[in-house]
């Protein structure tokens, strides 16, 4: 029984391992353009849990103009945390509506190290979260209401 848990230990292990930020391979997010009141941005999109739970974990820089767009099933409170993320990142918050209802601003950690990174939830229910470089929203005069629209 020991050898079956350390047998599965490492297998999970190096599964984590060739999903590290090294190989990426796991994680390839389809691209999109979408836009939000009338300001269109090029997103990644993180759709299943694997890629929803990735994110941006590990990312060195979010050039402007582009993000990551979080798409669930259906709208529930959510909360987002930093863990592994070490780039400064506004997150807007949408309903099921495509109404954006909160935008905050999240601070990276400092390392992999940090064990509790502070959590970032939903002032409401919501269905799609955009995260996006610093003061993206504040810069283009997009405020709480606007739309989240996608292009096809």
């Amino acid at each position: 029984m020991k050898f079956f848990l350390i047998f599965s230990f490492m297998i999970v292990s190096a599964k984590a391992y060739a999903e590290t930020p090294k190989t990426q391979g796991a994680f390839v997010f389809s691209r999109k353009k979408i836009q939000v009141a009338n300001k269109t941005i090029d997103v990644e999109i993180a759709d299943t849990p694997t890629k929803r739970a990735r994110g941006l974990m590990y990312r060195q820089s979010l050039k402007d103009g582009t993000g990551m767009l979080f798409v669930f099933d259906f709208e529930e409170p959510l909360s987002f945390w930093m863990k592994n993320t070490f780039i400064p990142l506004n997150i807007g918050y949408f309903d099921k509506n495509k109404t954006l209802i909160d935008i905050q601003e999240m601070k990276p950690v400092e390392s992999e190290m940090v064990e509790n990174p502070p959590s970032y939830p939903s002032a409401g229910p919501a269905q799609y979260a955009l995260e996006v470089p610093p003061n993206w929203f504040a810069k283009n005069k997009i405020k709480i209401g606007a739309k989240l629209i996608f292009n096809k």
